[in-house]
């Protein structure tokens, strides 16, 4: 009987283990879905800001709305930083 549970535990832990991984594989193709996205977004405000620049002739609102942007990408760098920091710490592979 203990045999038949300990072969039972083991198919529920190997089970769980795939579960897991698979869990970790989703995990690590979001996380790379969300850097080529924030990569374009990224890129995209990039050259916004340089057509707005380019069209603007008010160089005192330029400059805050430069400052603005420049702090919001920031942000969105500390976010995404903060947001797989933890991932990375644990796969040192990567």
């Amino acid at each position: 009987m203990e045999t038949n549970s300990e072969g039972k535990n083991e198919k529920t832990f190997k089970n769980f283990g795939k579960k897991v991984d698979g869990f970790l594989s989703e995990l690590n193709e979001a996380g790379e879905r969300f850097h080529k996205e924030f990569k374009e977004k990224y890129e995209e405000l990039k050259v916004t800001a340089e057509k707005l620049k380019n069209e603007s002739g008010n160089k005192e609102r330029w400059k805050e709305v430069e400052e603005s942007l420049k702090k919001a990408s920031d942000e969105l760098a500390a976010a995404f930083k903060a947001a797989f920091k933890k991932r990375d710490s644990e796969n040192p592979t990567k």
